[in-house]
């Protein structure tokens, strides 16, 4: 008798972890969203003028990590993983959140650029406390207009997985783009490439949000906003998304169009060292590059090689100690000369990524 009552103590004890992780994967498997591989994306607001008339434009590509992983943050899924947080910060302070936000819009407000193509902003989600950031950016840039493409879409993301008093929560997030020009059309994208299960029920579904400027002479400027995908040993998500990127790319340039992509590549650009900021102590990290034959010969990466664009956040940053490289930047079709492009050094006080700022001109 006494062996049987140990045997239903064991089976309750095991059965209970069972019963949680069967509601969680359930939960997400039947709220998974599965996005429409087109969509129209519209703007609630309009601006002139209609055709672009210049032919020297600038861009800002911008990763803002949704306000919460500034110089002051760490998150727990680079230093412990998807099963608990460690000592690591599921989601930073509100006031660090509201401090990193006031900076990120101070920055747009005072930074000169046709183009704002930002990475990461939420619309709705508890890891930055509800605040709609599309509306405050919107807010620092009233002579623009804006998209918004998600790409992070999930009502409950159950990581850490074994502390459920404290989940990652609600996330509504993805791709803004601003641009002081009115576009003919913008569409959501959605990129090839799909994470493990059951990692892919609770990741972000990876787009592209291209957009279509008419111009004065006739011909169209195609701006890409992308972020590809994170997390991915081998680079063998991105070495899907990178084909149909190219392609779209490359299709639009056939037809006459200038064409821009930017965005947060999760990639170093062709035979850039992901340790050149830091030769020799990579401390456990690696970051592939792009295939150098990825694209044709005559199209360009724009980049500024002396000064990192991303941080890692196993520990709150620290200069000349924590892992920095080069993963955010430009890539231009061959009829867009590429004037000057630099990283904007903020020491990474907002954000876990820093802008970078790119002149061309449409020859």
């Amino acid at each position: 008798m006494k062996r049987k009552s140990i045997l239903r103590s064991v089976a309750k004890s095991l059965s209970l972890p069972a019963l949680y992780f069967a509601c969680i994967f359930t939960h997400g498997l039947y709220s998974d969203w599965q996005p429409e591989e087109k969509k129209r994306l519209i703007s609630p607001k309009w601006v002139e003028p209609y055709e672009i008339a210049d032919s020297v434009l600038s861009f800002v590509s911008w990763n803002i990590g949704y306000a919460g992983l500034g110089e002051e943050s760490d998150f727990f899924y680079d230093d412990s993983g998807m099963w608990y947080s460690g000592s690591s910060m599921i989601h930073a302070p509100k006031e660090l959140v509201d401090k990193n936000l006031s900076g990120i819009c101070s920055t747009l407000k005072n930074t000169r650029a046709d183009f704002f193509l930002l990475q990461e902003v939420d619309e709705y989600a508890h890891r930055s406390y509800k605040n709609n950031q599309v509306r405050s950016l919107a807010k620092a840039l009233p002579d623009f207009t804006y998209t918004m493409a998600l790409n992070y879409k999930c009502s409950r993301v159950p990581i850490p997985l074994l502390e459920p008093w404290h989940p990652y929560g609600m996330v509504y997030s993805g791709l803004t783009t601003f641009s002081r020009f009115r576009f003919n059309y913008a569409t959501r994208y959605q990129l090839p490439g799909k994470y493990p299960m059951p990692d892919r029920m609770f990741q972000l579904d990876r787009c592209v949000a291209l957009h279509r400027y008419a111009l004065k002479n006739g011909k169209q400027l195609v701006v890409m906003n992308l972020h590809n995908a994170a997390y991915d040993p081998g680079d063998k998500i991105k070495a899907i998304q990178l084909p149909y990127l190219r392609d779209l790319a490359v299709a639009e340039y056939k037809k006459g169009n200038y064409v821009v992509l930017g965005g947060d590549w999760n990639q170093c650009p062709p035979y850039f060292r992901f340790d050149t900021f830091m030769p020799g102590n990579t401390q456990g990290y690696r970051q592939g590059n792009v295939p150098d034959n990825m694209f044709p010969e005559d199209w360009r990466f724009a980049f500024d090689p002396t000064i990192p664009t991303n941080r890692k956040c196993r520990d709150p940053y620290v200069a000349g100690k924590t892992f920095v490289t080069l993963i955010d930047y430009f890539l231009v079709s061959p009829n867009v000369q590429i004037r000057s492009v630099k990283c904007l050094d903020q020491k990474f006080r907002d954000s876990d990524h820093q802008p970078v700022w790119m002149e061309v001109a449409l020859q």
